[in-house]
């Protein structure tokens, strides 16, 4: 297998187009809604035409996105890419649904057989159902909205000791074993979040009016029920989601809390503040994996070179093509991401590294990610590769845990790989408790569209207290609690795309369990899945991995009794 990624090469779109007006687009959409099919050879032709121009225009559309965010600060990307929202792609939405009723009226659509055009096809039939005219000015709304989140957040900074830094460099104060400084930094960073604490409110109450709108134009009660249908959430509900949440509460928060409360007895503290859960105890240091963004590209090409070294080369060849940014800096916005593009295949990683743990397993997360890319690029359509976010997620988590034997590049003494394996396993169960906090607010959010601030705010903290671990002590920082939401970039960008961390968590778990026992084939079976994109259901794409699709309480609890017997083998290897 080869990482040396080919471009998908046009046969319809000149390869000099570059996507720039609507005028110049236009007349190959034209040839697609009007071109005559009588042949089943002409009708698979113009099946890759569709196919072709939704590449180019994906393509295109990320590429404008990815320099706003490196460069939140200039306006002429931020234009570039307001201008695709705002007069593109509101244009592009009524020939797309037009091209799926011809796709759909064919005579020759008995020809696609197999379950990959099965599972295109019911991809098809729900946005067509979902397609609303009234809806394109609305959409194209929300498409500039969701990056102002970006632009607003992409601006903090706070000043410690004498320097500025972006609130992701100012992260790494809270590692300190130093209370006072870690207090310090932690009240400035979120006075500094407090500053734009009615601007990011009166941007969701935006968000969610719209949002709402385009439910009630589609039919639906509420933007929770819509969503899920757009995400095509076809293997899961809602009711599946509650479930999984108490599943959490019931068996995740409670081990949660224990390692909190080991934590609390490392700092020899009486009562344990945010401030202190990323705290190393007295005269141990932070972890320092890497320096700065090209020593941890170096060092995680490394790493997934000795997994496989068809993984290190999908690296090298994202660095050849310059397809990295990874330093945090003023104007960035925040976050991290890994961005498909569709007609290059080698996708693009975008990240806030300042030097931590954290940002190791990031990078572990979002090469996963790229992976997945390299891996369906070859698939026929575009269609195919648009696999679902559930297993999009799991090769991404699977991927920071299998890496975690290859992590002594980065931790070349044994007591800070040790710290570096206990820490990734502590993060992999406490996400689980945000993980359904942010979802059960965004289901209250969504099906009570007309909520107040206040109201909004007196949710946000009742819901954080069902699922946050009790033994942390939110006493003279109940102002900080309160906003603590509008942290979570997903809330405003990506709405509903966060239970699918949860998911896949559990997935990722049951992977290295299975990667415990079986190296060799789980990685194939791993390559295999990913290589299937958008092919197979949900579940199919599990089970090609070796795992269930599976998130009940029973699944749960046998996953956390995995993990806890691996961190205590941890610990004994010291």
């Amino acid at each position: 297998m080869t990482a040396d990624i080919q471009k998908t090469p046009r046969q319809f779109i000149p390869e000099q187009f570059k996507l720039e007006q609507w005028e110049e687009l236009q007349p190959f959409f034209e040839d697609l809604k009007n071109r005559t099919i009588e042949t089943e050879s002409e009708f698979h032709r113009w099946l890759n035409d569709l196919s072709e121009i939704q590449a180019v225009i994906s393509e295109e559309a990320c590429w404008k996105q990815i320099k706003m965010t490196c460069d939140t600060e200039n306006k002429q990307l931020e234009e570039d890419f307001n201008h695709f929202c705002l007069h593109i792609e509101p244009r592009i939405k009524p020939y797309a649904d037009a091209l799926n009723k011809k796709l759909l009226a064919s005579p020759f659509i008995a020809s696609l057989q197999g379950k990959e055009n099965e599972i295109y096809l019911r991809g098809v039939r729900k946005d067509i159902e979902l397609f609303r005219e009234e809806n394109i000015p609305l959409q194209a709304d929300l498409s500039v909205l969701a990056q102002h989140y970006g632009v607003i957040t992409g601006k903090m900074s706070v000043e410690v000791q004498g320097k500025e830094y972006t609130l992701q460099q100012a992260a790494k104060f809270l590692m300190q074993s130093n209370r006072s400084l870690r207090e310090e930094v932690y009240h400035k960073v979120n006075e500094r979040r407090k500053q734009d604490e009615e601007t990011l409110n009166t941007l969701m109450n935006d968000l969610l009016q719209k949002r709402h709108q385009v439910a009630l134009h589609a039919g639906f009660d509420n933007y929770r029920d819509y969503k899920f249908k757009e995400l095509g959430r076809f293997d899961y509900g809602v009711d599946e989601c509650y479930q999984f949440h108490e599943a959490i509460k019931t068996f995740i928060t409670p081990v949660v809390e224990e390692l909190y409360e080991h934590k609390r007895k490392q700092l020899g503290l009486e009562v344990l503040k945010p401030y202190d859960v990323d705290a190393e105890p007295e005269g141990q240091q932070p972890l320092e994996p890497f320096k700065n963004g090209d020593e941890l590209l170096e060092k995680s090409t490394a790493v997934f070179s000795r997994l496989n070294p068809f993984f290190g080369n999908c690296l090298r060849t994202m660095q050849r093509m310059n397809h990295f940014d990874l330093d945090s800096r003023k104007g960035k916005a925040p976050g991290g991401y890994n961005c498909p593009l569709a007609e290059t295949g080698a996708p693009f990683i975008f990240m806030n590294a300042a030097g931590t743990a954290d940002d190791v397993v990031t990078m572990m997360h979002e090469g996963g990610h790229a992976l997945h890319s390299f891996l369906s690029h070859e698939l026929a359509l575009s269609a195919y590769k648009e696999y679902p976010m559930e297993m999009a997620e799991l090769a991404s988590m699977s991927m920071e845990l299998f890496s975690m034997e290859e992590w002594h590049t980065f931790y070349p003494n044994a007591e800070e790989l040790k710290r570096a394996k206990m820490e990734e396993l502590e993060r992999a169960l406490s996400i689980f408790p945000w993980i359904a906090t942010i979802d059960k607010f965004q289901h209250w959010m969504y099906t009570h569209p007309n909520h107040s601030n206040q109201e909004r705010t007196n949710a946000w903290l009742a819901i954080h207290a069902e699922f946050a671990p009790k033994n942390i002590s939110w006493e003279g920082l109940e102002d900080y609690r309160a906003i603590l939401w509008q942290k979570q970039l997903h809330l405003f960008e990506v709405p509903f795309y966060y239970i699918e961390y949860g998911i896949a968590q559990l997935g990722a778990l049951a992977m290295w369990k299975q990667y415990a026992n079986d190296k060799e084939g789980t990685l194939d079976r791993y390559m295999l899945a990913l290589s299937k994109g958008n092919t197979l259901s949900l579940p199919e794409l599990y089970q090609t991995a070796g795992i269930a699709f599976n998130f009940s309480s029973d699944y749960v609890k046998q996953l956390l009794d995995f993990v806890q017997s691996k961190m205590k083998e941890i610990l004994q290897d010291a």
